[in-house]
């Protein structure tokens, strides 16, 4: 397996660079793999000739269909692989992406009961036609976890831990693939700030932690998380499996009230993966030293037609027009001390004042009579004062009244998850949005 590192590369963007000048631009970075969220023939067919090696994926979409028989799989090999290998370097077939999460939505049981059908199907098949050197995995977010802190107690969810997991691990260990997973210190990090050094969390390297029940000390957020699913791997009987890392990264933006998303701790957080994961002799992590760790970085760039909070559309190392976020050597050979100096970050503690929820400026206002509909019918009391006569009734505007829906919402429900996005339409604001609506009554 390559030990140089690769990069997600997500296409949920408007006026991104063609795939043609994308590559070109992570050839010129020196990117040594490619993860793709699918398995576009365009960009498969530009990297035929490339050293660049790859991973594609099967959308959750397909999974039930190609699990369903071996000729579905097979039909699969025949119009997404074979005409591109291997003149490409696909060194990887991840099928599904999160198929295990917990927050899945869909029929989980039906996925959960056709991914190990999907994921033999494709590796008999590829045997079929002598490819036996791509391996065949699936792609598991850190949520499978019941229990991961500290590392040795890391436990399966009991809900896949006596069903799915053994039967993918058994597939894993007997084809001798990698388990790949989704690991965000970030998330980690943001979710309990007080209890959890953001310098453990940047890869820093200047802080220690010792695990109770192992004795392993440990110097980073990244190899805690690694070894957690290590632990929970032996528990259920299997002690050879490697991983890789599916995504990981910093985001460089996020709303007002993300903490620590900012250009100083993106920066941080991927350069130190990248001397990490570069070192030679190779670091590994405590519970498992020494050993390759495929890792990509997420993401080529700034993808703006992804929904979430603020943070969603910024994990990129390039914008969306192709300059850099930052600057970053993903060869692992440029010291610290080379690059420029970095902006202070300026959001690394919890924002403690009031923030609502307003309607983008940049949104066309064609879309939000629907969007207001749909809030107002989820909740009838967040849109009562609009009502003819009521409080908040004037100015009759379309946008006035989706700013005070979308923060009559937000408020109400934030606690319980809710988020300022409104696919899209929304962002979050210091200021009071009654206070423009007022200036217009007057």
């Amino acid at each position: 397996m390559s030990g140089k590192i690769g990069i997600n590369y997500g296409r949920q963007g408007d006026n991104l660079p063609s795939p043609y000048e994308s590559i070109q631009i992570m050839t010129s970075m020196k990117v040594g793999q490619i993860k793709l969220n699918d398995s576009d023939p365009e960009i498969l067919t530009l990297l035929s000739g490339t050293k660049i090696h790859v991973a594609v994926t099967v959308p959750n979409d397909d999974i039930i269909r190609i699990g369903s028989n071996e000729t579905s799989a097979e039909q699969w090999v025949r119009n997404s692989f074979i005409p591109h290998y291997p003149n490409t370097l696909i060194r990887f077939v991840l099928v599904g992406n999160g198929v295990l999460n917990s927050d899945l939505d869909g029929d989980r049981m039906a996925l959960y009961d056709s991914l190990l059908p999907a994921m033999r199907g494709i590796k008999n098949s590829l045997n079929a036609h002598g490819i036996r050197n791509v391996k065949v995995t699936t792609t598991l977010a850190m949520d499978v976890l019941q229990t991961s802190f500290p590392p040795s107690n890391g436990t399966f969810r009991s809900d896949i831990s006596g069903t799915v997991m053994p039967r993918v691990l058994k597939f894993l260990n007997g084809t001798k693939s990698v388990l790949f997973l989704d690991i965000y210190p970030y998330f980690a990090w943001s979710a309990n700030p007080t209890n959890i050094s953001l310098d453990f969390a940047l890869l820093r390297g200047n802080l220690t932690q010792t695990d109770p029940g192992s004795g392993l000390v440990y110097t980073n957020l990244l190899d805690q998380m690694l070894d957690s699913v290590t632990f929970a791997i032996e528990k259920l009987g299997f002690h050879n499996i490697r991983l890789a890392i599916s995504g990981t990264g910093w985001p460089s933006a996020g709303d007002i009230d993300q903490i620590g998303a900012n250009i100083y701790n993106a920066a941080t957080y991927n350069r130190n993966l990248v001397r990490k994961m570069t070192l030679k002799p190779l670091p590994g992590t405590p519970k498992s030293p020494g050993v390759i760790v495929p890792t990509f970085i997420s993401s080529l760039y700034d993808e703006s037609r992804k929904i979430g909070p603020e943070t969603e559309r910024h994990w990129g190392l390039l914008h969306a027009n192709g300059t850099p976020v930052y600057e970053i050597d993903l060869t692992g050979s440029r010291n610290m001390s080379d690059y420029s100096p970095l902006p202070p970050p300026e959001n690394n503690q919890r924002y403690k004042g009031k923030v609502w929820c307003e309607v983008a400026p940049w949104v066309n206002e064609v879309s939000l009579p629907s969007a207001l509909s749909s809030v107002c019918s989820t909740d009838n009391q967040t849109c009562a004062a609009l009502a003819p006569g009521g409080e908040c009734y004037e100015p009759v505007s379309v946008v006035w009244h989706a700013s005070y829906a979308f923060s009559s919402y937000w408020a109400k429900y934030r606690s319980q998850g809710a988020i300022c996005s409104f696919n899209g339409l929304a962002r979050e604001t210091t200021v009071d949005p009654s206070k423009f609506s007022m200036n217009e009554t007057e």
